[in-house]
Parts: C-alpha cells; structure tokens; sequence
C-alpha cells in the first residue's frame, strides 16, 4: 500500500492548489456603492457560493481519500466524482458570469468574456483529468501511482495558469462590490490567505 501514498499526498497538496483558483474571488473592501455593479456582484457571488462549496467538498474528499490507506479502486472512483463535480462547478461559475453580463466598469466586457473563457476552460482541463484517472489500471500498483503522478502535475500547472483572467475580472471596483457581498465573503474566508 505504501506505493500510492506519497503519489496520493502530491495529488492532494496539488488539488489544494487549484482549489483556490474560485475561492481567490474576494476582494479588498471599499465602500464607494455602484448601485449597478453591487447589483452584479450580489449575482454572481450568489452564483459562485454553492459552486466554491462544491469545489470545497471535492477538494476534502480528495485530501480525506488520500490520507487514508485506499486501494486504487477507492482512489480513482472518489478522484474521479471529485473531477466530475469540479469541472460542473467552474461550467456554472462560467455560465453565472456570462448570465450576469459585463461588469459596469472600464473594459468590463473584455473582463468578463476573458473570466468566462477561463472559467469553461478550466471546467473542460477537470473533465479531462476525470477521463484520465478513469483510465488508469487499478491493478498495477505503479502503473497507477505513475499514473497519479501525471495527475498531480497537471493539477499543478492548472493551479497555476487558471486565475488570470479571473484575477483581472476582480481588479478594483469589482472586487470591492463583490467584497461587500455577504456570498462571496462565506465563499472565500478559508482560502482568502493562500
């Protein structure tokens, strides 16, 4: 069993990672009120709330599976479902800002067709890995912690690459609505330090 262990942890600690992409939406206060863009910010820290806990839970099964001594089998059906439900979670972070439209500042449109275009292609890189570590032989211990380890790094390079958009999206006045929104607070206080 030791085999996958350490396979498992790098896979947790990268999952970590990506994890914080949603839960980087906070912002830094300010209290100048922009009816309009409070009133995007409250539609789409409405829509993120229940996605950023559904990444949450998804990250907390990998990192409980992987603590644990599980056979292969168990590994690759809760990676597998945690995948699943992180590429549907960032499908509907993406359809919640298309939904929501521009934001009512500078470049607002270029920053949100940016954050959406991210947003689903992040959801597409989970459905993939979700194929891949479908694909993997749970009877050859190494064949399927090397396979693990491919994992691992593309969840670490996906952690890396897949805020910058979202980043942009929450420059200045977005990020001080959306900051003021009760939603994206109780969405993003665990990892708002990461």
């Amino acid at each position: 069993m030791e085999g996958t262990n350490p396979v498992n942890k790098k896979l947790a600690a990268a999952l970590s990672g990506g994890a914080v992409l949603v839960l980087a939406l906070t912002g830094c206060g300010g209290d100048d009120g922009n009816e309009k863009l409070d009133a995007w910010a409250k539609e789409v820290c409405d829509a993120v709330q229940p996605q950023a806990k559904k990444i949450e839970s998804a990250n907390a099964a990998i990192q409980k599976e992987t603590s644990d001594n599980s056979t292969p089998e168990e590994v690759q059906k809760t990676d597998s479902k945690a995948f699943q439900d992180m590429s549907d979670a960032y499908k509907a972070i993406g359809s919640a800002v298309n939904k929501a439209g521009a934001p009512d500042v500078e470049n607002g449109e270029k920053k949100q067709r940016d954050a959406v275009k991210e947003l689903n292609g992040i959801s597409t890189s989970y459905a993939d890995l979700k194929k891949q570590v479908d694909g993997l032989d749970t009877d050859d211990q190494a064949k399927f912690a090397d396979g693990l380890k491919d994992i691992a790094t593309e969840l670490d390079k996906l952690s890396k690459s897949g805020n910058d958009a979202l980043r942009t999206l929450e420059e200045g006045e977005v990020g001080e609505a959306m900051s003021r929104q009760p939603s994206c607070k109780t969405a993003t206080a665990p990892a708002a330090k990461s």
